[in-house]
């Protein structure tokens, strides 16, 4: 039997032994079929995703060449009329006929999303066996394709889930002292997520390490301070008070009827029913009680959204999405533009989740109103086509991104806090159709006053890197990435990061099908 593995250096194996997949590019075409999850892709979706911007003439040809190759190795025994049984035709396109078992990315995003109930020594076995697959950076060859890139991502946040439900069940059975340095290294690597700052200081707390604990939380509020200018929330603050009291609820592992829903509620599947609202399931942050109290099961700072959509289906898939989503809120909604600006006004929401076509008032007017107010939120556009015109517009106005409503609930998820974060989301199969349809229209020079250093870092930003990936990249402190980027946005005028892809683009310094695009 063989099986795939993605979740580090790309290979498939049989029989123990590593086979001859060929150059990149013709493993770019099996990562691809893979990354579909068994579904077909069609020929003309593979050739322009392998060759983003240009593909060459006989790319149809090279397909095929590549396709025949990859079945010789998957099935070297196959007779030479007999049907593939791996790499399939599948009309108007090819698809990858494997089971669970046999791709380890599957294997994973099923371990993860799989709801236990209230059954902490369950979960943390599948956590256990989930983060075992992981060997390193999933799709790393790859990352020179913006469909990678976006799996590569997905992928890293279900990684991040794990550890966090993991160290959850852990904490609740209370097998927390052989788990500390885990979850040191869990919060020191991701200082933004504050479920990662809960679990360790209440391990800590649990294992007689008071001061340690009240010394996590010290750092946490430090570096939400330094990197978005929040103090800890609600839950973190709770604990901290718990700590200093010596609550006796902190002693010993909460009981099972306390808090254990939600826990479950981060990845417990959930019917929504608008396009791309299938399940809400493993979308985001798990929590836990620990605290000895239901409200304590909300993990992270309560980001507020209000959702913008002339379609009621749509607002109920994503009020279903972020019911069920640790640390997320729903303020308001609204079904036009006009209705959006005086909800937003009256609630002041964090993100505002905003269709870019309603009646009244179509979604980029109201965008660019909101955003003209003084302290505005973060403004996500959606879209059901990722040619609409408007979304340029839209980038140019100081959105934060956009998204496709087809998108699975966990990249919506990510959407919001990559936002509130200062990331923009920029989906892929979106932005190269504005890039090549956009890029070049205008005078293409750099703008005056610019360093090397920081056409470097605009470049990265381009590339949809974020503050983490480029301080990885340039190996300075993430801190520092944050301060440079904006800098370059008080000095540009720009009002988000968005705004400084656009420039990019205009400005010549990257172009579409570029190494650096």
């Amino acid at each position: 039997m063989v099986k795939f593995r993605a979740l580090g250096p790309f290979q498939a194996e049989s029989d123990g032994q590593v086979l001859d997949l060929g150059g990149q590019r013709q493993q770019a075409v099996l990562a691809r079929l893979l990354v579909a999850g068994g579904r077909a892709v069609p020929v003309g979706v593979l050739i322009d995703e392998l060759w983003p911007g240009e593909p060459p003439a006989q790319a149809l040809s090279t397909i095929q060449g590549y396709v025949s190759r990859l079945r010789r190795a998957l099935e070297p025994d196959r007779a030479p009329r007999e049907q593939a049984g791996i790499l399939v035709s599948a009309p108007p396109g090819y698809a990858l006929r494997a089971t669970v078992e046999q791709v380890d990315s599957w294997r994973f995003d099923h371990l993860v999303k799989s709801d236990h109930g209230d059954d902490p020594a369950r979960t943390l076995e599948q956590m256990e066996a989930a983060l075992a697959l992981w060997r390193g950076p999933a799709l790393a060859e790859f990352l020179d394709l913006p469909w990678a890139v976006t799996e590569g991502q997905r992928l890293e946040e279900l990684r991040l889930l794990a550890v966090e439900r993991r160290g959850d069940a852990a904490v609740r059975l209370g097998r927390t002292g052989a788990l500390i340095p885990d979850l040191e290294a869990h919060a020191s690597a991701y200082p933004l997520r504050e479920e990662a700052w809960r679990l360790l200081a209440l391990a800590l707390y649990r294992a007689g390490r008071q001061g340690d604990a009240l010394g996590a939380l010290r750092r946490a509020r430090e570096v939400l301070r330094e990197e978005l200018g929040l103090d800890l929330g609600p839950t973190l603050q709770r604990l901290e008070q718990d700590i200093f009291s010596q609550a006796p609820h902190l002693d010993a592992p909460a009981p099972r009827d306390s808090g254990a829903s939600g826990a479950a509620a981060g990845h417990r599947s959930a019917a929504g029913s608008g396009p791309g609202f299938g399940t809400a399931s493993g979308a985001g942050t798990a929590t836990g009680s620990g605290t000895g109290s239901a409200s304590d099961s909300v993990s992270t700072e309560r980001l507020r959204v209000v959702i913008a959509d002339d379609q009621a289906l749509v607002r109920t898939g994503l009020k279903v999405v972020l019911e069920f989503e640790p640390g997320l809120e729903l303020v308001g909604e609204a079904e036009n533009g006009e209705q959006a600006i005086a909800v937003v006004q009256a609630t002041r929401p964090d993100v505002v989740l905003m269709d870019i076509q309603m009646p009244r008032l179509d979604g980029l007017a109201a965008a660019r109103r909101i955003l003209a107010a003084e302290g505005p939120p973060k403004v996500i556009m959606m879209t059901t086509f990722g040619t609409d015109d408007n979304l340029y517009a839209a980038l140019r106005a100081g959105v934060s991104g956009f998204v496709l409503k087809t998108s699975p609930p966990e990249q919506l998820v990510a959407a919001i806090r990559a936002a509130v974060a200062g990331d923009a989301l920029l989906d892929p199969a979106v932005t190269t159709h504005l890039i090549a349809a956009f890029a070049g229209r205008r005078d293409p020079a750099a703008p005056a006053g610019l360093s090397d250093s920081d056409l470097d870092l605009i470049k990265l930003v381009a590339r949809g890197f974020t503050n983490r990936q480029i301080a990885v990249t340039l190996a300075v402190p993430e801190h520092e990435i944050a301060d440079e980027v904006a800098a370059l946005l008080r000095r540009l005028e720009l009002l988000d990061r968005a705004q400084l892809v656009v420039l990019a683009y205009e400005s010549g310094l990257v172009s579409p099908g570029s190494p650096e695009s």
